[in-house]
């Protein structure tokens, strides 16, 4: 009997070790992995060399929906799903696997982080969990995107069919474009 105690508390560092190196932060290691918070404070200051961020975690549907949020989260979403549904994949062991693979095809530039990360990946699972967010298909390319329960979805067109006037112009990438005419 003593033996399971161990290997069960074997698996629980396993598995708060792997959400550490993905990025989680305190809130999902408590609700997810069954360690104290003290053991959690010190594996992840052990792993990341630093106390964890502090702060309230996402609760808003909002960051999902705006535009380029919702194209990583939407990628995020169908992997999760087909996960679930083709892979057997369940829980958090789900959303790991499904953040590792969305990691693979959307990896962040060096130094940066990425634009959905785990705890927001996360989030969102519950989101659709608690009913609050739902996938629709588009009405040109037929792909399907995260939106809200409660908006509007008929003739929903997706932000990669219908950009906005200002997306991917930021402050960096108008940085990159006056630093390269100047090498030229």
């Amino acid at each position: 009997m003593a033996k399971k105690s161990v290997v069960s508390e074997a698996q629980e560092i396993r598995l708060a070790i792997e959400l550490i190196l993905l990025g989680a932060r305190l809130q999902l290691l408590e609700t997810e992995v069954g360690l104290s918070r003290e053991r959690l404070l010190k594996l992840y200051k052990e792993l990341k060399g630093v106390s964890p961020p502090k702060g309230m975690l996402p609760f808003s549907t909002d960051w999902f929906i705006t535009w380029q949020p919702n194209i990583h989260s939407s990628l995020f979403m169908n992997i999760h799903k087909f996960l679930i549904d083709h892979a057997g994949a369940s829980g958090i062991e789900a959303v790991m696997k499904a953040y590792q693979l969305y990691l693979e095809q959307m990896p962040p530039e060096p130094g940066q982080e990425p634009v959905l990360s785990l705890t927001r990946a996360w989030t969102l699972v519950r989101f659709f969990s608690s009913k609050m967010m739902q996938m629709t298909a588009c009405g040109k390319c037929h792909g399907k995107f995260v939106v809200n329960c409660l908006d509007l979805h008929t003739d929903y067109v997706c932000g990669l069919c219908h950009m906005p006037s200002r997306a991917g112009k930021t402050k960096k990438s108008k940085d990159a474009d006056a630093a390269r005419l100047l090498a030229a």
